[in-house]
C-alpha cells in the first residue's frame, strides 16, 4: 500500500488527483470530486475535506444526482480503497455515510494507478459504471487488489432534435436518388410543381415537398438545384434526427427553431393548388387566402399548446398533425381528414363570420359578435373576449375590432367547450384578475348577468349560492373555494361549468338533459366525434339545404321532417332571445 507523499491537504490533492487521473474523469466538467465536509481548497474542481476522509465523484443532471465514486482514505492520507455507489435520488446530501443507494465496491492500491506522464491526456468516451453484483469486493491478494473495470455511457435525458442515431448509407442513397431525379428535369432544376418526385426521392410525404423547396431555398429563386437540396439533406442529417425536428427545419425561417404562422402559407398554398379534392378553388382565388388563414388558425389551436404563437418540435411531436399531413396523400376527398384542412369546416366558419361581418371588411366589432347564435353569449363574456385575454394582436383592445383568424378561435372554442385549447380559452376570459384561479366573486360575477336575462325570459333561476354549490359538487376542485385550471381540465363537465355561466341557450339544454349521459357518435373509422365535428357536420348541412331552397323557391320540405322542427324550434327561440336583448339595450 503505497502512501500519499506529505500529510498536507496538498498531499492528499496531489494523490485524489491521480485517483481522478485513473478513473478518467480528471478533465471531465460535468464531474466534480468533492470531500465531505471541512475546509475548502481550490484544484480543478470543489474539494472539500472532512475528518471521515471520503470523496466522492458527484453528477447532477436537472434534479437527480449520480454518486459514482467514493474513495476512503485514512487519517494520515494513505489511499485504502475506491468504492463505486449506485444513483442516488431521494437523498442528495453531502453528510456521512450515502442513504438509499445500490453499492458496489471495487477495492485498489495506489500502487495500482497509473503513474503521471507528460504527453497529453486523451477524454474518454465512456465512464466507469457499478458492477452488477451489490456489495461486493474483489479479494485480495497480499497488499494486491484486482480491479475488473466496466465501462457504460450516461444516458442524456433532453433530446431537442431527437434521439441520435448514427450516420449510415441511407444518407448516401438518398442523396443518390436526389441526383438521379434531378437528371431527368430541364436543367437539372426543380420547380414547386416538380417537388412531388422530390420529395419522393428523399423518403418523405408527398406534402413535404413545400418544406423541401423552402428549405432548399427555392421560395426566394423560384426554383432548386441538386447541389442545393444535397447540401439541405447532408445539414438535415447532421442535426435533426426525427420527423417532427425536420420539419421545422426546413420550414422555419433561417437560423429559428420554431414556426411562425406565416411560415405555413406556402405548404398550405401547395395543398390549395395540387390537392384534388381542392380543384374547385383554383377557380376562386380570392376564397385561397380564406381557407389558408382558416386553417393556419386550426393548426394553432390543436399544436400551439404553449400559447406563444410558435410551434416547437416538442409540440409536433406531441400532436397528430404530421400524420394529418401524411394522410392527405392518399384520400382524394379532403373533407374527410376533418383535423386542420376539412373545406366543409372551413365553409361552415366563413359563413358564420360572413353572417356577422356586415359591412364585409373582415373584422368584427362588440355588437356583431353579440349577433352570434341570436346572442345566445352574454355581453361580460363578450367584453372580455375584447379585453385582449385571449386575442393575440392589439386591435381588439385598441380598436375593438375582432378579426377573422381571431374568429376561428372564438367559433371553436365556443361549440367545443371539452378540448384542452378551448377550456384554456374561456378560463383566461373567466379569470378577471388573472391569478390562475377562479374566485367565488369572478363566478358571481358572469353569473349576475344570466341570473338576470333567466328572470327576463319567465324562468325561475337558481340563487347562486344553490347553484354555486352544484358547481362546486360538478367541478370538485383540490382547494376548497378555488378553482383552478387542473380542475377543469380534471372533471370532464368543463363544458357544462361555462355554459352555465355565460351561454344562456346550451345552459338551458344542459338543465333539460342529464349531465352525465353518455352519448357517442362516431366517424367512419370508429373514432368518436368531437363537439366540433359534429357541429361542423350539422351547420354544413343546414347551410347547403338553405343554399338549395334558395336556388329552388317553390320545394318545400315534408312536414315529418324532424331536422326541420328541432330548426324552426331553435330559430324560434333564437328570435325570442334577440327580442330581449334589444329591448334591453334600448333601456
Amino acid at each position: 500500500m503505497q502512501r500519499l507523499e506529505g500529510s498536507s491537504n496538498n498531499g492528499k490533492l496531489e494523490g485524489c488527483d491521480k485517483i481522478m487521473r485513473s478513473l478518467k474523469l480528471r478533465n471531465r466538467e460535468d464531474w466534480k470530486p468533492t470531500y465531505d465536509g471541512g475546509d475548502e481548497v481550490e484544484m480543478n474542481a470543489r474539494l472539500v475535506r472532512q475528518k471521515t476522509g471520503t470523496l466522492r465523484c458527484q453528477r447532477t443532471v436537472g434534479l437527480r444526482t449520480s454518486w459514482l465514486y467514493e474513495l476512503i482514505q485514512e487519517d494520515q492520507g494513505r489511499v485504502v480503497y475506491w468504492e463505486m455507489l449506485g444513483q442516488v435520488t431521494t437523498d442528495t446530501s453531502m453528510s456521512g455515510t450515502t442513504q438509499n443507494t445500490t453499492r458496489t465496491a471495487a477495492v485498489a492500491s495506489l500502487s495500482q494507478l497509473p503513474q503521471e506522464r507528460n504527453e497529453p491526456e486523451k477524454e474518454a468516451e465512456t465512464l466507469p459504471s457499478p458492477p452488477c453484483s451489490p456489495s461486493a469486493v474483489p479479494p485480495r491478494e497480499g497488499n494486491t487488489v484486482v480491479v475488473t473495470p466496466v465501462s457504460a455511457s450516461v444516458s442524456c435525458f433532453y433530446l431537442p432534435q431527437g434521439a441520435p442515431v448514427p450516420r449510415s448509407t441511407a444518407v448516401g442513397q438518398v442523396i443518390a436518388r436526389i441526383e438521379a431525379t434531378f437528371a431527368n428535369f430541364k436543367e437539372q432544376r426543380a420547380t414547386i410543381h416538380d417537388m412531388g418526385k422530390v420529395s419522393k426521392a428523399c423518403g418523405c410525404p408527398l406534402y413535404w415537398k413545400a418544406a423541401l423547396f423552402h428549405g432548399a431555398g427555392g421560395e426566394t429563386t423560384g426554383f432548386i438545384s441538386a447541389s442545393s437540396l444535397v447540401d439541405t439533406w447532408n445539414k438535415l442529417s447532421l442535426s435533426c434526427f426525427d420527423e417532427s425536428s425536420k420539419f421545422v427545419y426546413l420550414l422555419a425561417k433561417r437560423g429559428a427553431a420554431y414556426l411562425e404562422q406565416e411560415d405555413f402559407t406556402l405548404l398550405l398554398q401547395d395543398i390549395v393548388d395540387s390537392h384534388p379534392g381542392l380543384t374547385f378553388l383554383k377557380d376562386a382565388p380570392e376564397f385561397h387566402s380564406r381557407y389558408i388563414t382558416t386553417a393556419i388558425q386550426r393548426i394553432f389551436y390543436t399544436v400551439n399548446r404553449s400559447w406563444t404563437g410558435r410551434i416547437t418540435a416538442s409540440e409536433l411531436r406531441r400532436s397528430n398533425f404530421l400524420q394529418t399531413l401524411s394522410l392527405l396523400e392518399g384520400e382524394d376527398d379532403i373533407n374527410q381528414i376533418t383535423d386542420y384542412f376539412s373545406y366543409e369546416h372551413f365553409y361552415v366558419i366563413y359563413c358564420k363570420f360572413w353572417e356577422l361581418d356586415t359591412d364585409h371588411n373582415l373584422s368584427i366589432d362588440r355588437r356583431d359578435l353579440a349577433r352570434y347564435n341570436y346572442h345566445a353569449s352574454s355581453e361580460r363574456i363578450i367584453e372580455r373576449l375584447f379585453s385582449g385575454a385571449v386575442t393575440r394582436g392589439t386591435s381588439a383592445q385598441r380598436e375593438g375590432r375582432m378579426s377573422y383568424a381571431e374568429f376561428v378561435w372564438f367559433l371553436i372554442s365556443e361549440e367545443d367547450k371539452r378540448s384542452p385549447t378551448s377550456i384554456e380559452y374561456w378560463f383566461r376570459c373567466m379569470d378577471l384578475d388573472g391569478d390562475g384561479v377562479l374566485s367565488m366573486y369572478e363566478l358571481e360575477h358572469f353569473y349576475e348577468e344570466q341570473h338576470d336575462r333567466l328572470e327576463a325570459m319567465g324562468f325561475e333561476p337558481l340563487p347562486f349560492h344553490d347553484l354555486l354549490c352544484q358547481m362546486l359538487d360538478l367541478v370538485k376542485p383540490q382547494q376548497p373555494g378555488k378553482i383552478t385550471l387542473r380542475d377543469l381540465k380534471r372533471c370532464g363537465m368543463a363544458h357544462v361549468f361555462f355554459d352555465t355561466f355565460f351561454s344562456l341557450e346550451k345552459y338551458l339544454e344542459h338543465e333539460q338533459k342529464d349531465p352525465f349521459a353518455i352519448h357517442k357518435e362516431v366517424d367512419r373509422n370508429g373514432q368518436e366525434l368531437s363537439d366540433w365535428d359534429r357541429f361542423a357536420a350539422e351547420e354544413y348541412d343546414v347551410l347547403v339545404a338553405e343554399d338549395s331552397e334558395s336556388e329552388h323557391p317553390d320545394e318545400r320540405p315534408s312536414e315529418g321532417d324532424l331536422e326541420c322542427e328541432q330548426l324552426e324550434v331553435a330559430l324560434e327561440t333564437g328570435k325570442k332571445m334577440e327580442k330581449l336583448v334589444k329591448s334591453e339595450l334600448a333601456a
